[in-house]
């Protein structure tokens, strides 16, 4: 019996959909030809055609320019690089979003020369048309819907790429594809998933097991087989490097506009079994928020996003193992399931009896932008791919590079961005009675830092061995462990790497040199000379932090200060003194277990009347429990707030502001910390209620 994708692809070649043969013309000629619309290959045919006498082609098999940044992901996670040292094309196609926005009217959260944490956010047409722009100007010829073929090589030399339209010849060729497509054609060396911890001595290689186990979720049907959602039995070796990668998903542009708003249809093929694992979860843990993160974008519009922290999201576990690999129509294949999946959440979020009320009203709420994506019936048309192909080149970064900062004397840019990794696999926990997202690395921040480490990316990991290719530079599938690349992956990294790839390739197309030749003194002069930082910058001071003991006494803090000890115990609370330091006599936690059954109740005793600041002081970790509900209820009044214990605490302080509230004197006033909807470790080691002024 064939199975659905045979047929699929059977069909497609009886009725000519999936390109034959390209047709007999000329061969186009370029001096760099870049294989891949991405924002890295946009900037590396801007940067390439700016050197100036250098005839530029930009390929793309879609038929859209600027990869996911054109297609929903809105908001591309600079604000956790040291922008300091992410200048040149990258730090220019911001500086025109922001431009257009101002010649609008619109007023945006933040101004590009201030190089803060700030969100620097647009719409997914502006960035389109930014980068339309910039090629027109630079003269940059585009190519659309161009499937690549073949390539000819004459010894380590690519002199021919043909596509299904046609065929492209060039000095040198940039493959700038998140799949790594142009280099595995042409025969380089490549791997693909994680490696073992050994192969490189990573510890972040490997099984990773950060998040906690989903309890009293049974993952198997009534035959004993694994629902849908799952992916494996078991994790597998933890020590040992497998093939599948990081999970996809789309970035969906959103508004809750009517006039702009377009429904979420129930998807034609909808099968409420698919989601059995979903309704499972939410009915022993309710959420109390969307299963996916939403950032605010101008134009009253929202970023949708896989939440990484999540224990189930948009993003699809295990489906894009075979992505890669797999033929354009194959992939078109594998969209589509990720569209029908993410579609199908949608429905599930706003209709299904298992969600609580207030969230299936929320999303009902939400519809896709009428003014985006037009031509591809409002939805995304490219898949978020947060990983491929990697080369395997003349250098190999891995957490090594990332972490110890190690100096390269052939810098072609700075990469700041943590290490992170989204879900790799789904299993059952080890009892049968629950499951476990493996695979995810939460963000590896310098510690007391909102960014990553800045280290140097060396020309050498964007160059392949010169015996396997001497014309190709490859800045998006670049040369890299899984870990490394994990740091690497993200738009403002390509960005910067496609504009460095982009003027090492003109430079060597007009010296008709092996891009392994290319003096690196010469190409550094031009990469400063077009903006590239290629140094690390001092970090600047952080805030002196108030000198704290092991343990902090109650009579040393101000206000009032309600010690765990202090707190009616709902359910089973263990105590601890692990992390340090901490007020009085340690802290308590709920062991990640037990959820919706423990709580800490606090009577304070309010004196004066007034607003007060509401803090609370806990060991902040990325394993630790991002929506903590707080409910403060007095004088008939009840208000609950969320806390973020992944979150820093207040600079040089042992608390963290949650939220200011008003409070009357005299009155029975009852705070009560709760697990209930919880998802990782809820720790509570103190109170404390300021006055404000």
């Amino acid at each position: 019996m064939k199975s659905p994708l045979t047929s699929l692809i059977a069909t497609l070649l009886l009725t000519g959909s999936v390109f034959a043969a390209p047709p007999a013309s000329p061969d186009r000629t370029f001096d760099v030809v870049v294989f891949g619309a991405t924002p890295g290959g946009v900037a590396a045919a801007v940067a390439a055609a700016r050197e100036k006498e250098v005839s530029v082609a930009l390929v793309e098999p879609l038929d859209i320019v600027g990869g996911v940044m054109s297609s929903g992901l809105s908001f591309s996670d600079s604000n956790q690089t040291d922008r300091r040292v992410l200048l040149g094309l990258f730090e220019e196609i911001h500086q025109r979003i922001e431009k257009k926005y101002v010649a609008r009217g619109v007023k945006l959260p933040y101004q590009v020369k201030v190089k803060d944490h700030s969100s620097w956010t647009y719409e997914p047409h502006v960035a389109e048309n930014v980068f339309h722009e910039m090629l027109q100007e630079a003269g940059v010829q585009v190519f659309l819907s161009e499937k690549l073929v073949d390539v000819e090589k004459r010894t380590s030399k690519i002199v021919r790429i043909t596509t299904n339209q046609g065929a492209f010849r060039a000095q040198t060729f940039v493959d700038a594809t998140y799949e790594g497509d142009l280099m595995a054609k042409a025969g380089v060396p490549w791997t693909i998933g994680r490696e073992s911890r050994d192969k490189y001595g990573e510890s972040l290689a490997g099984r990773q097991f950060p998040k906690s186990v989903v309890t009293n979720v049974n993952p198997y049907d009534d035959n004993g087989d694994l629902l849908p959602l799952m992916t494996a039995k078991s994790a597998g070796d933890v020590e040992a490097g497998d093939q599948r990668v990081m999970t996809y998903s789309f970035r969906l542009c959103l508004t809750k506009d009517p006039a702009n708003r377009v429904a979420i249809e129930k998807p034609a093929n909808y099968d409420p079994a698919r989601y059995e694992l979903v309704r499972r979860y939410v009915t022993a843990h309710p959420p109390r928020r969307l299963l996916f993160d939403l950032y605010p974008l101008p134009g009253n519009k929202l970023d949708g996003n896989n939440s990484i922290g999540g224990q189930v999201s948009i993003g699809l576990v295990g489906g894009p193992n075979e992505w890669c690999e797999a033929s354009y129509a194959e992939r078109r294949q594998i969209q589509q399931d990720h569209r029908d999946y993410t579609e199908g959440l949608f429905w599930f979020m706003a209709n299904d009896p298992s969600m609580p009320e207030n969230l299936q009203a929320e999303m009902q709420q939400m519809g896709y932008c009428r003014d985006e994506f037009a031509k591809w019936g409002h939805f995304p048309p490219v898949l978020y791919v947060r990983e491929g192909r990697r080369m395997l080149g003349r250098y190999v970064l891995t957490q090594r590079d990332v972490l110890e900062q190690l100096p390269h004397e052939d810098s072609i840019g700075v990469s700041s961005f943590p290490i992170d990794s989204h879900d790799v696999q789904r299993v059952p926990s080890d009892d049968g009675k629950g499951y476990v997202n493996e695979g995810t690395i939460f963000p590896v921040r310098i510690p007391g830092r909102r960014v990553g480490y800045a280290y140097q990316v060396p020309y050498r990991a964007i160059t392949p061995q010169e015996l396997d290719c001497d014309n190709l530079l490859v800045p998006v599938a670049l040369s890299a462990s899984h870990v490394a690349l994990s740091s690497v992956r993200v738009e403002p990294t390509w960005i910067m790497l496609g504009q460095s790839a982009g003027i090492a390739a003109a430079m060597a197309a007009k010296r008709q040199v092996a891009v392994q030749k290319l003096p690196y003194s010469e190409l550094k002069e031009h990469l400063q000379a077009a903006g590239q930082a290629l140094d690390l910058l001092p970090l600047p001071p952080m805030p002196k932090p108030k000198p704290l003991a092991q343990a902090i006494p109650l009579n040393k803090l101000n206000g009032i200060v309600l010690d765990d000890d202090q707190a009616e115990k709902i359910g089973v609370w263990s105590h601890s003194t692990n992390f340090r330091p901490f007020v009085h006599q340690g802290y308590v936690h709920d062991g990640d277990e037990g959820k919706g059954t423990r709580k800490l109740v606090f009577r304070p005793e309010i004196p004066k009347a007034g607003k007060y600041g509401l803090r609370l002081a806990y060991s902040p970790h990325p394993t630790r429990a991002a929506n903590v509900p707080i409910t403060i209820e007095t004088d008939g009044k009840r208000q609950v707030v969320l806390a973020d214990e992944t979150l820093d605490l207040d600079a040089g302080e042992r608390f963290r502001t949650v939220a200011t509230i008003d409070l009357p004197a005299g009155k029975e006033t009852t705070i009560t910390i709760s697990n209930e909807g919880t998802e990782g470790f809820v720790i509570c080691d103190a109170l404390q209620l300021l006055p404000v002024k």
